[in-house]
């Protein structure tokens, strides 16, 4: 077995701006921006994920405002200042329960934004003018493509812009292709939300996320049905992340692909404020016992001012800090882990045993143990692991179509390889 490149792991926050949110585009305040990254520093975080807004920075198709991008550029040198790298969000997009897309794309203006190609010709020059101005930082990152833009393009979003799989392939491969024009040989990527692993017949798939750009991203968020059916204290919950990172790894052509934890958070009611902390240990301390983790950036950094009307109600509680910059009980726990392994090499003991999964490319079978479907919460699969992990068993995944694959099992280190039914008695065809 190739044994995977020692990692340093990254600590990092998504960057919510206390005054304004995301809106501070529109009255950019470089002192209070200065003020939030101070405090984002000092819990011993080493980066930060920053948004811009995608109308703000180009309202025109032709148009991409030259200070919009200089405010950028200004943010991510502050953040230089205080020793915190900066990967950048492009395409937003998609924030909180909000859409933020160019009139240029809607109503009288209505164009699918995956494919028509003035859009798409428009996309990659605004992510390449957003890489190129950053390409000469040393604390950038990379570019990701866009916030789960991929709920854009199906159901359950109230008006898609529907595409087929190859089309979506076709965006990302472009949209990849122009952040490293911009910046070569920086970290870019790209970042769906979980239907992309859990949505039979969604057009983003697990192999697109596994096998295009520098690293796989995972969005892990409980209130997805997880902590619904297994409580706040299941497994099934406290390890939610580190199952999305290790059913990841069943699509990666590289056994030891890097995968960036991009997003996890604390939601409320589901995990209540007074058990954020504990719950960011154990989907901490679940998701650092993963193979070839690059990082960790917990959403988000700080809460959403109540000033602000219409969010969903657990969308003002996830920061770190308070929204006027004090730590909380979460932020303390975050940062108590990132100053535990702060300059620690990353190697946690291979995963030996994988469950294997059917990922339906041949006819679906009538007890629902194949597909995306049933990697989602209360799917065959999903509960399988979920056993397995409860037992202590550290599941990794392979795919079905590789599990009789030796070179490939070595490769990662996989010497038991179990199947759904070994594990739990699937249902009776209704």
């Amino acid at each position: 077995m190739r044994q995977p490149a020692a990692r340093t792991l990254r600590f990092g926050a998504n960057y919510t701006p206390t005054r304004g949110w995301f809106h501070h585009w529109l009255d950019f305040d470089l002192d209070e921006v200065r003020a939030d990254l101070d405090s984002i520093a000092a819990l011993g975080l080493d980066h930060v994920r920053v948004f811009p807004l995608w109308p703000v920075f180009q309202p025109n198709r032709t148009l991409i405002r030259p200070r919009a991008v200089e405010q950028l550029v200004a943010l991510a040198d502050a953040a230089a200042e205080r020793g915190l790298d900066v990967n950048v969000d492009g395409l937003q997009g998609h924030l909180s329960s909000f859409d933020f897309l160019p009139a240029w794309t809607g109503a009288w203006h209505r164009r699918n934004i995956f494919s028509d190609p003035d859009v798409t010709t428009a996309q990659e020059e605004y992510l390449r003018t957003l890489a190129a101005a950053l390409a000469g930082r040393p604390n950038f990152l990379g570019m990701t493509v866009g916030n789960e833009i991929n709920q854009f393009s199906g159901d359950p979003h109230p008006d898609p812009d529907r595409i087929t799989p190859a089309q979506a392939a076709r965006w990302l491969e472009r949209m990849l292709a122009a952040c490293e024009r911009g910046a070569p040989g920086r970290l870019h990527l790209h970042a769906e939300y979980d239907a992309a692993w859990y949505r039979d017949g969604h057009p983003f798939t697990p192999a697109q996320a596994a096998r295009l750009g520098g690293a796989t991203a995972v969005h892990s968020w409980v209130f997805n049905g997880t902590a619904q059916r297994h409580g706040r204290t299941g497994t099934a919950t406290g390890q939610h992340a580190a199952y999305l990172i290790e059913l990841s790894k069943a699509w990666a052509l590289d056994p030891h692909r890097p995968v960036w934890l991009q997003e996890v958070g604390a939601p409320a009611p589901l995990i209540g404020p007074e058990h954020a902390a504990q719950f960011a240990r154990t989907t901490l301390a679940a998701a650092l016992d993963c193979p070839d983790l690059w990082g960790v950036t917990w959403w988000c950094s700080h809460d959403v001012s109540r000033d602000l009307a219409d969010f969903p109600e657990l969308e003002y509680g996830l920061g770190l800090l308070t929204n006027d910059r004090r730590t909380k009980p979460v932020g303390a726990a975050v940062a108590e882990v990132a100053r535990a392994w702060r300059g620690r090499e990353h190697r946690p003991a291979v995963r030996t045993t994988a469950l294997a999964l059917d990922a339906g490319a041949g006819p679906t079978p009538a007890d629902g143990t194949s597909g995306r479907a049933a990697c989602a919460p209360g799917g065959a699969f999903f509960e399988a692991w979920a056993v397995l992990a409860a037992r202590g068993v550290r599941p990794a995944v392979v795919l079905e179509e590789h599990a009789g694959n030796p070179a490939r099992l070595a490769a990662r280190g996989i010497t038991e390889v179990l199947r759904v039914r070994d594990v739990i008695r699937p249902p009776s065809p209704s």
